[in-house]
């Protein structure tokens, strides 16, 4: 029943900007924990930053932060990523994720791949 769409991926030069937009249905966005994960090539997954129910981004991680921008449209049901000086150490794909509830699971986007050039 819920399911999140990741959109806006593509390829950019170094320096440029991107926003990605992830678009919910079955949930509601300001209801949840929303986060932001991407995962390079041959890496990990790794939290990008997280909005709570009450709109407070409580966190970025360390590489991105100053440079990326979590948001929420509460209207359109949607979560946004502004990513602006991209790096080429940015490149992966990046996942929307619903955190878990006591009453339902954790859901994730099937992500949209970010390749950014030299």
């Amino acid at each position: 029943q819920v399911q999140l769409v990741e959109s806006g991926g593509g390829l950019v030069q170094a320096g440029g900007s991107l926003r990605l937009s992830c678009s919910a249905s079955g949930t509601v966005v300001s209801e949840k924990m929303m986060a932001w994960y991407r995962q390079a090539p041959g890496g990990q997954r790794e939290l990008v930053g997280r909005i709570l129910s009450g709109g407070t981004v409580d966190y970025y991680t360390e590489s991105v932060k100053g440079r990326f921008t979590i948001s929420r449209d509460n209207d359109k049901n949607t979560v946004a990523l502004q990513m602006n000086s991209l790096k080429v150490e940015d490149t992966a794909v990046y996942y929307c994720k619903q955190d878990p509830t006591p009453w339902s699971p954790a859901y994730w986007g099937q992500g949209t791949q970010v390749t950014v050039l030299s």
